[in-house]
């Protein structure tokens, strides 16, 4: 009787994990994440009055004259400067000084003071250039250009910098489970 009751509840168990599993599947397959209220259609037009920023501060004025590829851009940049933080907020809970390298603070700069001057910038000249009698469609690109390879740079340098947070938390995994495996015998 017992064995049956166990058969019953592993295979129960196995349904629910596979239902779930497959569920996730179907979601994924179609491009909408489970458990997510609100689903944003990342080819339609990005309104500044619905952008929120969880770390960057943006002056949303300077905002008006960017491509929607760029407000992505900045908002995928602001996901992962909100990563970074919460994982230094995860060390300081422990009572963990995190030690702070030079990328770190020539990134935080970047972010917090050469981000929005730049921003301010591009927002001047497109300014200038819409309302001028001829605009120079050359300094036009050329600053699209220039925005465009800070803003990848920025990004570039926050995947590097959580690249090797997750290949340091990696190691250390790999370093606690052989200390673990030496003492088992």
């Amino acid at each position: 009787m017992s064995i049956l009751i166990g058969v019953g509840v592993v295979t129960t168990v196995t349904v629910f994990y596979l239902g779930k599993k497959g569920w996730h599947a179907l979601h994924k397959a179609v491009g909408i994440t489970p458990g997510v209220l609100i689903y944003q259609d990342a080819s339609t037009p990005l309104s500044l009055s619905n952008i929120s920023w969880q770390q960057l501060n943006l002056n949303k004025k300077h905002l008006k004259s960017l491509a929607d590829a760029q407000l992505y851009q900045l908002q995928r940049i602001d996901k992962k400067v909100s990563n970074y933080q919460a994982y230094q907020k995860e060390l300081q809970a422990q009572n963990i000084t995190p030690e702070i390298t030079e990328q770190q603070f020539v990134l935080h700069k970047m972010l917090h003071t050469r981000l929005p001057e730049i921003l301010a910038s591009y927002y001047h000249l497109a300014a200038i250039n819409t309302n001028a009698r001829e605009p120079n469609n050359q300094q036009s690109v050329e600053a699209g250009k220039l925005l465009q390879g800070a803003l990848d740079n920025i990004e570039q340098r926050l995947d590097n910098l959580l690249e090797q947070i997750q290949s340091q938390k990696l190691q250390d995994l790999r370093v606690m489970k052989n200390y673990i495996d030496s003492h088992n015998s």
